[in-house]
């Protein structure tokens, strides 16, 4: 296939390849060479010396050679190396290669020997590589390299292109000075900064365009790829300080990512979600109807906590954009918390603190006592509830749970059906509900009441579902011996003064919302979140999603994806495939799931389309949105 108009001419080492090919050879040739690493060190030096323009090329070949010990045999070792170093981006573009060979050259300043054997598998035969060649002495030894071929010289790329006379635009993709060079001489109508590998500052300064892959420059001609949308154009904004791993996981799949330390309100996040497709916050951060309606182009909202009361899921829901949290990352660092203050409250520790703090030695059993053979009562039986019973059963204690579902205990967990015989029972009372808005202020004055005289509370689930008044009366009577907060019914978006009715009460430990807030939680969030994101615009998956239906996709294979997300009515699915099927396009595999409000279907197809055809698709009636994976 030929684009008649465009001609594509492509560098080598650090496009094509991820690698400058000769930096290889040298780690070939110096392997188990005590002098390795400063030869290796030296070569690169040359190397970017040389791509910058600060030395002429020819200068920085002969130099680098001279380092080098290679050998004609030693070039096949190179040939596999570089085999396994072509760049991703390229890699999963080779059709592209293969469609428009009539109109794709190589000029390289490295050299034929070890190019031609690499792009020959992109359908690129000898004749459209323009590269050096090396010259070896009798024993096949590397002496240097032909001085009579143009690309030996300096600013030789702009002599052979313009040798070469193309016809039509001509577009240099490369990473260095001797690509930028053919633009700037006239041979070239545009110069692509490619930037996979390496980020040059005088290329991308000079460049009509940066590149950071393949994808985006197929994408900026219009030509066919393997992705419809490239990643580094999918905007991720992560806010609230979010554990720097998510910013490297999601950079390093193509994403586009900004990082904001704090919160913002709803007026400055309106601001800021225009043009942002992926938003990932913590606690803090409101999701309302309104930041809704400002973000034009949102896919998904990641919440990097177990909560997602403070996003309007439904909301969310209409509008076709998914929700992922974080249910599991954080529960083990959940449970110590609970365990050290069901500890520090049974010996009361934190008053015996405090008074030395004050300069006040008291030395009595009075309040202290073990935790071992005491009654646990646990508020909640899901996934913290049942590793605090765990742990608080190795601990001795006796672990007795309420919950409004059928929960099955574990280990000697003993199930209790009144919440009010629960309560009475317990030494100490652990809570742990869910983030459902019914539950607020589930407990009150009478559950206070209900309470074993001189018990103690743990409230790490969430503020909303305790009535301070309630808990302050109780713990001022002495009904309630000592309590540990660590959630309230409301909180400030950022660090700074906080007020509260428990401050100042005797063994009541506060603590700022920092149950899950451990490096080792916020580091697995940070991996686990970033990859159900990944999963979803990368394949369409909603495993896991809490407001969607949930669908596990195979890999894609040979065929192009269709997302339709939709309002559950009769015969959307219908005029789905009556669309597919007006185009020809044969369907390889098709999956739906429904919830009351919203369907979401996905089809494969094996064949190359019609644009139009998204079209019609996404002017379905009771669509809600659409989008393509190739």
């Amino acid at each position: 296939m030929s684009t008649q108009s465009k001609k594509y001419v492509f560098d080598f080492d650090s496009t094509l390849t991820s690698v400058e090919a000769l930096d290889v050879l040298a780690e070939i040739t110096l392997a188990n060479k005590p002098e390795k690493e400063a030869v290796v060190a030296e070569i690169q030096k040359i190397t970017n010396l040389g791509i910058d323009g600060d030395i002429s090329f020819t200068e920085s070949l002969e130099r680098r050679l001279a380092l080098l010990t290679a050998n004609k045999s030693d070039l096949d070792t190179l040939v596999g190396e570089l085999k396994n170093k072509i760049s991703d981006s390229i890699v999963r573009n080779k059709e592209f290669f293969e469609k428009y060979a009539d109109d794709i050259y190589v000029i390289s300043c490295g050299f034929k020997e070890f190019i031609e054997p690499i792009v020959a598998s992109y359908n690129i035969p000898p004749h459209k590589v323009y590269a050096n060649t090396f010259t070896y002495d009798n024993q096949g030894n590397i002496t240097g390299f032909d001085k009579q071929n143009v690309l030996s010289s300096h600013n030789g790329k702009i002599e052979c292109l313009k040798s070469m006379n193309l016809s039509g635009e001509v577009q240099v993709i490369g990473d260095g000075y001797s690509d930028y060079v053919m633009r700037e001489a006239g041979i070239a109508d545009k110069f692509f900064a490619f930037t996979e590998n390496v980020s040059r500052d005088k290329a991308t300064a000079n460049a009509d365009h940066v590149t950071p892959n393949m994808d985006e420059f197929l994408y900026v001609n219009d030509l066919p790829r393997h992705i419809s949308y490239p990643k580094n154009r999918i905007k991720v904004l992560l806010l609230e300080n979010v554990h720097p791993d998510a910013f490297q996981k999601l950079s390093k799949d193509g994403f586009s990512v900004e990082t904001v330390k704090t919160s913002l309100s709803e007026e400055e996040l309106i601001k800021k979600i225009k043009g942002v497709h992926v938003l990932g916050i913590r606690s803090k951060t409101q999701i309302t109807k309104n930041v809704l309606k400002a973000a034009d182009k949102l896919m998904t909202v990641s919440a990097f906590c177990i909560g997602t009361t403070q996003i309007d899921l439904e909301a969310c829901k209409q509008r076709g954009v998914t929700v992922f949290n974080a249910p599991y990352s954080n529960t083990r660092s959940v449970v110590e918390l609970a365990i050290g203050e069901i500890i520090m409250l049974m010996r009361s520790i934190f008053p015996r603190s405090t008074e030395i703090h004050n300069g006040q030695w008291n030395k009595t059993a009075a309040n202290s006592r073990e935790v071992r053979g005491k009654n646990l009562g646990i508020v909640g039986y899901g996934n913290i509830g049942k590793q605090l019973s765990v742990l608080a059963e190795a601990m001795g204690m006796h672990v007795y749970f309420y919950d409004v579902n059928d929960q099955l205990s574990i280990g000697n967990a003993t199930k209790i059906d009144s919440l009010e015989t629960l309560l009475g029972m317990s030494d100490v009372v652990s809570l742990h509900v869910d983030d459902n808005k019914a539950n607020k202020d589930f407990f009150d004055s009478n559950a206070f009441a209900a309470m074993k005289p001189g018990s103690l509370f743990v409230n790490l689930s969430r503020g909303f579902v305790v009535n301070i008044e309630a808990l302050v009366t109780a713990l001022e009577s002495g009904h309630i011996a000592g309590a540990a907060i660590d959630v309230y019914p409301e909180e400030p978006i950022s660090n700074g003064p906080f007020i509260t009715a428990l401050q100042g009460m005797e063994n009541v430990i506060l603590t700022p919302h920092i149950g899950g807030s451990t490096e080792e939680a916020q580091r697995d969030i940070a991996s686990f979140v970033p990859n159900k994101i990944m999963e979803y615009i990368n394949s369409g998956n909603t495993v896991d999603a809490v407001n969607f239906p949930n669908i596990r996709l195979p890999k894609q294979l040979n065929s192009h994806r269709f997302l339709h997300i939709h309002k559950n009515v009769p015969g959307v699915m219908a005029k789905i495939n009556e669309v597919l099927a007006s185009y020809e396009l044969n369907i390889t595999g098709q999956f739906l799931s429904t919830d009351p409000e919203v369907g979401y279907v996905i089809s494969d197809v094996n064949k190359e389309y019609n644009k139009e055809v998204i079209q019609e698709l996404k002017n379905i009636p009771n669509t809600i949105k659409f989008r393509v994976l190739y």
